[in-house]
């Protein structure tokens, strides 16, 4: 018949000799992104406009390679890019608990950190060495000396006065008293009590004048007290510029052209010479080891608010920095303050800010799997926080949102410049897209994988290079020509189509480490067409138990499927079952059932809630196509009822729409239907045979059936024309059709189906609207105007409708 496929149709086959090599090992190893040029096109226009909110969100389903491909892209660009700065936290002299941030160039940062690692543990010895020393030492007697002479002086001047007065001046902690003298002994306080009041009036007399003429000696004294005190402290100032002032000068020299950085010394000196006293004794430690309960932990180090926190360490690092985040917590992803116990409570500091993946990619690039970032906790909501803001802000998430407050450090900002890149499913970009005004401010390039490419002998040699690459990077056996071959065809079949190869690589590398394996057992050299063919095959051996259960109960007769005889108002249609890891096709008895009334065509699986929406649709349409061509001159008389037989499951989508109006054409007609072949197909309203899904799986399905009851020759599968180019049939099949034991037909309309199935002539209208006599549509249009003639006989019947049937067209 016109309508049978020949066999180049059913699977488009590799030649081995097109390879122009012998095996992948003389390939070059691949070194790009393949068959995604719109992607690779959008990741260059992503990674080179710099401007706010261009960030970017890789969209591709799971196995396109996405992950390995973007961060070797990106990485490549990155390069040639210049390295970003290195950042350092410090201690805020002015504000423990607001660290601030020094930026400075690559290196230079980790030079920072030793220089005043280096000067700390000079300023350890230095320190206390200038104090102990001779010279300070005779500094400092000298000082105290000159000013003591007066103090001693203009002591002496007031004792003698006021011995002459009758007193004398003793020194307590309130102050210089001036205690009354009698007969050379001073009085004490019952003695005062004692004298005689005019005597005690005279003494209050001479000690009030006396004390008035020591008021100018007594500030004197107070002024010279102050006067050691803040001499003694400029010296001190002095002998400790001296000892660390070299060390700082030459440190400041090195950065004087960075202004935080120079601050940051003149605040590291300041606050040395203003804290001398933590640092002018070595015996410092053993007299905190000293105290009472003292411990090593309970010791505070003066030293320690000189170190520096460096944050980001860029001396190592090449190009921009490209960093993929794999688990994105929030505290890996956007840093942490750490925290130690002492006394029962959790204290931290500068040095304990910890730096997340957005710090080290900052600069550069970071790569993010959306669906991680969305698992965690509050990561997706600080990540647009710090990209609408612009900086980097470490914050613990309990005091953001709320949950606990209590005094803590807040770390300067630092200025982001990270291109951030989320890779995800197309589907959650559609959901933030649509959900989350912010997403589309800050993500405005997308980027997407497709799942196919065009089979091209160019993209034919570019596979090539990628079976090439796969080996070398896992030290598989290289494929020969002729497996090369065979992978590049189990491709296109992965897509389901012959134009296409598939970019979906994790399950073309699958193949190819199947392959190897059993290459390996054979002791080859290289893995063969016959070994590629061995591994799919045995990966569909070790998935279909399913499938060899329910062929079993179809050739025991638990499952009724006819693949011989003719019968009328029964097709076998064709449907495929998904095990999630493995799809294949099962035969299903589709039949009809026809009687007067106006109910139309009734879908009992809908009836029965066991058929989705599609479903429902398609048999819908079925109503459409019967009144299109057999009502305009007559009412559709008419209560048909459809049904897949044994069918204890739900019942979703189209591809049976066709092989159901066959049936009920069939029905109609009273021709009977070849059972020898299965259907598939969906239709619309005007007759037109459209395109379904899993045509191979559907095809291979009702095969297998066959070859189980024994081939006959005119076992055959009808699908629709349009799906021809999608066929990538097993060998196996192909082979059966070659020797005339299989069949497979490709129709574009009904009429052609039907004739197919019947045949029968499907018959034209002619001008006058009938069908030419004893054709397929005759006898319908016959059955039904023989129906709508009989209806009128039954005035009740004809005016009745079913309530049911008009409540669900409502819904609907």
């Amino acid at each position: 018949m016109v309508n049978r496929l020949p066999v180049e149709k059913l699977r488009n086959t590799c030649d081995a000799n097109m390879m122009q090599c012998g095996s992948t090992q003389d390939l070059t190893p691949l070194t790009e992104i393949i068959g995604q040029d719109r992607a690779v096109r959008a990741l260059k226009f992503g990674l080179g406009i710099k401007n706010h909110g261009f960030n970017m969100y890789v969209a591709g389903y799971p196995g396109t390679g996405r992950k390995t491909a973007v961060k070797n892209f990106v990485e490549a660009q990155a390069k040639v890019q210049p390295v970003p700065s290195d950042w350092l936290y410090v201690n805020n002299f002015g504000n423990q608990y607001e660290p601030k941030t020094i930026e400075l160039p690559q290196g230079k940062g980790r030079e920072f950190r030793e220089n005043m690692k280096n000067f700390i543990e000079n300023i350890k010895t230095a320190l206390p060495k200038a104090f102990e020393s001779e010279d300070y030492v005779t500094k400092r007697e000298a000082t105290l000396r000159g000013i003591e002479n007066k103090r001693k002086q203009l002591i002496e001047q007031i004792t003698a006065k006021a011995q002459s007065e009758g007193f004398v001046i003793q020194t307590t902690p309130m102050g210089l008293l001036l205690i009354p003298v009698l007969d050379g002994k001073p009085l004490s306080e019952e003695e005062m009590l004692a004298l005689p009041q005019d005597i005690k009036t005279k003494l209050a007399e001479k000690r009030e004048k006396l004390e008035k003429e020591f008021s100018y000696t007594m500030r004197q004294l107070i002024d010279m007290e102050r006067q050691i005190h803040d001499t003694l402290k400029k010296l001190n100032k002095e002998v400790a510029l001296y000892a660390i002032g070299n060390q700082l000068q030459s440190i400041r020299e090195k950065y004087q052209a960075i202004p935080e950085a120079a601050n940051y010394l003149k605040a590291v000196e300041n606050d040395i010479l203003d804290n001398l006293q933590q640092f002018a004794q070595r015996n410092n430690e053993a007299q905190q080891q000293q105290l009472p309960f003292s411990m090593p932990w309970m010791r505070e180090d003066p030293y320690k608010k000189y170190e520096v926190n460096l944050i980001i360490d860029n001396s190592e690092t090449r190009g921009a920095p490209v960093v993929m985040e794999t688990n994105p917590t929030y505290h890996n992803l956007l840093g942490r303050t750490e925290k130690e116990a002492q006394f029962g409570a959790l204290t931290t500091d500068f040095s304990m800010i910890r730096g997340g993946s957005i710090h080290k990619a900052n600069g550069g690039y970071l790569i993010i799997s959306v669906e991680e970032l969305l698992r965690n906790p509050f990561s997706y909501d600080g990540l647009k926080r710090n990209l609408k803001d612009g900086h980097i802000i470490i914050e613990e998430p309990e005091e953001r949102y709320g949950f606990l407050s209590v005094k803590t450090i807040k770390p300067q900002p630092i200025p982001l410049t990270t291109k951030i890149i989320l890779i995800g499913d197309p589907n959650i970009y559609q959901l933030m897209f649509n959900l989350d005004p912010d997403f589309r401010e800050l993500f405005k390039v997308k980027a997407e994988f497709d799942t196919t490419m065009p089979r091209t002998d160019e993209k034919v040699k570019a596979y090539a290079a990628f079976v090439c690459t796969l080996c070398d990077r896992e030290h598989l056996k290289h494929l020969d020509s002729g497996g090369l071959a065979k992978i590049v065809e189990y491709s296109s079949r992965v897509v389901e189509d012959q134009q296409k190869l598939s970019t979906q690589f994790s399950v073309i590398a699958d193949a190819v480490r199947e392959s190897n394996f059993y290459a390996s057992e054979d002791k080859s050299e290289f893995i063969t067409a016959q070994h590629v063919k061995r591994a799919i095959e045995e990966k569909i051996f070790r998935n279909k138990l399913m499938q060899e259960k329910i062929h079993e109960m179809i050739t025991r007769g638990f499952f009724l499927i006819d693949t011989a005889e003719q019968k009328a108002g029964q097709v076998n249609g064709l449907s495929v079952m998904s095990l999630g890891d493995f799809a294949f096709g099962i035969p299903s008895r589709v039949t009809a059932s026809i009687g007067l009334g106006r109910e139309g065509v009734v879908d009992i699986e809908r009836e029965a809630k066991m058929g989705g929406p599609i479903h429902t649709k398609g048999v819908l349409i079925l109503s459409g196509y019967l009144s299109d061509r057999y009502a305009r001159d007559k009412p559709l008389s008419l209560s048909a009822r459809l049904v897949f037989e044994q069918s204890y499951s739900g019942v979703e989508g189209d591809s049976a729409s066709s092989t159901e109006l066959y049936s009920l054409l069939s029905a109609l007609s009273g021709i009977p239907i070849k059972q020898n072949i299965a259907v598939t197909g969906s239709v619309n309203q005007k007759g037109e045979v459209q395109a379904i899904g899993g045509v191979n799986e559907k095809i291979e399905g009702f095969y297998e059936i066959c070859k189980a009851r024994g081939l006959t020759g005119d076992q055959a599968v009808m699908i629709p024309e349009s799906n021809v180019q999608n066929l990538m049939l097993k060998e196996e099949v192909v082979n059966a059709v070659k020797e005339d034991k299989f069949s497979i037909y490709a129709v574009k309309t009904i009429d052609e189906g039907v004739e197919v199935l019947t045949g029968k002539k499907a018959g034209h209208q002619q001008s006058d609207g009938t069908y030419e006599k004893d054709t397929i549509n005759y006898l319908v249009d016959k059955t039904l105007q023989m129906m709508a003639d009989k209806l009128r006989e039954y005035p009740l019947l004809s005016s009745e409708t079913n309530p049911r049937r008009t409540e669900d067209r409502t819904h609907n």
